[in-house]
């Protein structure tokens, strides 16, 4: 049985360094990017990419789906936008037996759903996605109706603009496993990508994997081993976001109006033990919770107004919570 095991182990470690070394030839640089979304697909959950316009955001999420043999759909969020848009409707059919609803699928009927800039839909349309988010179901009057295993949702919003844009109410962007900030690539980097899109030939896209495989690596993500030590470091974690609790810092006890929920502890397990597999270890380290500490929880930290008035963001309160946790640990 530990044989068999092992060749499992090793036969989707393998299938992850392919997977991972695929992206890498289309998309250039944006590493810790590329780990991230990796992160979020092996702990299904979902992420959310912030990032400026034509920073690869929509190539990457193309990428995946093509390397692991998933289907595709693509939304363009915009203000007009109707939830019926998304999840799909019912339509009146004329047939052998007579006249017929019949619900004609959305787009969120995909493995792989890239939600492009998000924030410039209207609440009522973001809330659509709630439940297909938790749930993995579509509700449309009486009826619910599956998605397809295993499924994602990767979406984008651009952080500069406010005018037309509807900042995504708590609840959803709890939903979202990781939060990541796609940076500007290197000059060198630059001229590459320049380099690159100058050809006339895309490049080819291997198929490493299926579905089926990629909930099979999924389960044994989720077998990783985690110590009782990083629970509690993971819990003590956000405990401190809390600005009321006794272990929280200064600076959170300034800045923060609301600190992380349960999900956030749930969230920083997972991720943790994906990085952990990542990496090839069995077990998960401090390391990895800390790596995960910034996309988990950045998001699920409400700042008051002083810290947008000095300038202060959510990594640099979950750094001033993460200080001296390590030691806690060790002893």
């Amino acid at each position: 049985m530990e044989k068999e095991w092992k060749e499992r182990w090793e036969a989707e470690q393998q299938i992850i360094a392919q997977l991972r070394k695929v992206i890498q030839h289309v998309i250039i640089g944006q590493e810790q990017v590329i780990e991230q979304v990796l992160i979020a697909i092996l702990a299904r959950g979902h992420i959310l990419l912030e990032g400026l316009p034509g920073l690869g955001k929509t190539l990457l999420v193309r990428t995946l789906a093509q390397a692991l043999d998933l289907s595709f759909s693509r939304i363009q969020f915009t203000p007009d936008l109707m939830p019926a848009d998304i999840i799909g409707t019912q339509i009146i059919t004329n047939d052998e037996q007579g006249m017929n609803f019949r619900f004609q699928t959305g787009p969120v009927f995909a493995h792989l759903l890239l939600a492009d800039e998000i924030n410039r839909a209207t609440p009522k349309t973001q809330s659509a996605l709630l439940e297909a988010m938790q749930e993995q179901t579509v509700t449309v009057g009486k009826e619910s109706h599956q998605l397809p295993e295993p499924f994602f949702v990767l979406a984008t919003q651009n952080p500069l603009e406010s005018e037309g844009t509807y900042p995504l109410p708590e609840a959803q962007t709890d939903r979202f496993l990781l939060k990541t900030l796609v940076g500007l690539p290197s000059s060198e980097e630059l001229k590459q990508i320049v380099i690159q899109t100058a050809g006339q030939k895309q490049p080819m896209i291997e198929v490493v994997a299926d579905g089926a495989k990629l909930v099979n690596i999924q389960q044994t993500v989720s077998q990783i081993l985690i110590s009782d030590e990083i629970i509690h470091a993971a819990i003590e974690l956000v405990m401190k976001t809390h600005p009321q609790h006794q272990s929280a810092t200064e600076q959170v006890k300034q800045f923060v109006r609301y600190g992380s929920g349960p999900r956030g502890a749930q969230a920083l397990v997972q991720a943790a033990r994906a990085r952990a597999f990542l990496y090839q270890r069995y077990h998960v380290s401090f390391e990895d919770l800390e790596q995960v500490a910034y996309p988990v929880l950045r998001h699920r930290l409400l700042l008051n107004f002083e810290a947008d008035a000095v300038g202060v963001n959510s990594d640099q309160l979950i750094s001033s919570c993460l200080a001296g946790l390590k030691e806690g640990v060790e002893k």
